[in-house]
Parts: structure tokens; sequence; C-alpha cells
């Protein structure tokens, strides 16, 4: 078969994700952009990270609580339209849990930093760069810079706390983002902190530049495989218990023959 939509302009770390998961998930959710409804976890996220936009491109005495606080509703209104309402089953009831479990982050993420003495060299902060021929595309959460100059990559997490024994995987979008940040800005980061602001926890880890390479180079070859596979007209389907259990795409695959795993 042939594709009617092009290939997306850049890769990112989570189409990568989804590519390295299984290469059928990402042709339904990067080249025929199948859309993937409103989750509550991931709007209360989108609400969240909004909120810390926001805080973020104040001047740093005006980042407080109070100020946090009150761009809630903002928030809401931003994220819950109409289709993701529909799509969460937002009613009265879950939307009072949500300003509950978000008034406790923005409680519990005051007790982990002082955002008053932060100074970040960007909020959401898009990188568009072209390494080694394949277009990438990473936007940070925020870049912090240090007294001492260095860069830290800071990334908000809404979710569980991860197992420790799989950093490789809980930090790998966040070392592509330094390999962005060094290609972009001329500059590696030093360390990535990860903020489990639902737990009021944060997980840190120095960047090192064999991991930024390895990462940037699986990039690279995933983005050759990509375009071979479009070219060719099918991404092949790798079901497995970790692909499958969470993939929105698990009705598609099915329809098509694809043994998904339960």
């Amino acid at each position: 078969m042939s594709f009617s939509q092009p290939l997306p302009l850049a890769l990112s770390p989570s189409r990568l994700s989804d590519f390295q998961s299984c290469p059928r998930r990402f042709q339904h959710a990067s080249v025929e952009r199948i859309a993937q409804p409103a989750t509550y976890a991931t709007a209360k996220g989108n609400v969240v990270h909004h909120i810390f936009e926001q805080l973020f491109l104040q001047e740093g005495p005006l980042r407080t609580l109070e100020f946090a606080r009150s761009q809630i509703s903002l928030a809401e209104a931003k994220v819950l339209n109409e289709q993701v309402c529909e799509e969460i089953g937002l009613n009265d009831t879950t939307r009072e849990k949500l300003r509950r479990e978000v008034d406790t982050i923005l409680d519990r993420y005051f007790h982990m930093e002082d955002p008053t003495k932060v100074v970040h060299e960007g909020v959401e902060l898009r990188i568009n760069t072209t390494i080694d021929g394949v277009p990438m595309l990473g936007i940070l959460d925020r870049l912090d810079r240090g007294d001492d100059g260095e860069l830290t990559i800071v990334d908000y997490k809404t979710g569980s706390l991860p197992n420790r024994n799989y950093d490789t995987q809980t930090f790998a979008n966040a070392d592509l983002y330094a390999a962005l940040c060094e290609h972009e800005l001329g500059q590696q980061p030093k360390t990535i902190r990860l903020l489990y602001v639902a737990h009021g926890e944060a997980i840190e880890r120095t960047v090192t530049t064999p991991v930024v390479v390895a990462r940037r180079n699986a990039a690279v070859t995933a983005w050759n495989r990509i375009t071979t596979y479009y070219n060719e007209g099918d991404f092949p389907a790798t079901p497995s218990k970790s692909a499958c259990r969470f993939c929105a795409f698990k009705q598609q695959c099915s329809a098509n023959g694809v043994a998904v795993v339960h």
C-alpha cells in the first residue's frame, strides 16, 4: 500500500518511543494520524502543565502558590474543551475530583522547590533541529540555568513513580532532549530532573556523553527505518504484552489480523 499522508515533519521523543514499541503504532499515530481519545489522566496532566507554564512565565517573586491556584480555572477552560469533556466523561463529580487533585499537586510541588529562585532559559522550550540528516523536535517543560552556568532539563510528571530498575526507559525522552540541546544550543545539559509532582518526589540523573550519543544514534537509526517502511507502504506490527497493554490502536490491529496480546 501507499500512504496518502506524509511523514511527520520531525521525530520527537514520544514518536520515537511509539516506533520502538511497535512500528505499527507509529503508523497509526504519526502517519495515518488516527486521533487518540483523551483520558482523565492526560487531561489532568495537561491542566497541570499549563499551570506550570503560566507560573514560570512570571517574574520570580510572582511565582507563588496563590498565583498557581488562580490559574486552575483558566487551565481548565483551555484544556477541557467540549470534545475532551465528552471523551473523559467529565461531570460535576469528576470535575471537582480533578480540581482537588490539581490543588494537591500544586501544594506538593511548592514543597519540592522554590520557584521564585529558579532561573530558566525557557518554558515549553521548543527545539527544532536536524541531526545527521534527521529532523528532530523536542519540547522541554523547563530548561534551568544554575549559578555555575550549567543547564538542567526539568520535566514534570503527573503519573506514578517509576520502577528505578528501569531508569534507562524512565530517562529516555530527556536523554534525547539533552542531545537536542547540545546540538542546537552548543551546550550539553549537566543534569536531568524529573519532578513527580503528584507524589512530591524528584529523581535526578547526571547526563553522560555516551548515553546521549547512544540515544541520538538510536533516533537516527529509527528515522532511517521509518522512511524505509513508509516507502514500502507498511510498518510491521510487533505485538507484545508491553506494547499492546496501553495501546490505543488494538481495535485497528485486531481488525487487520494482528495477533494483539492482551
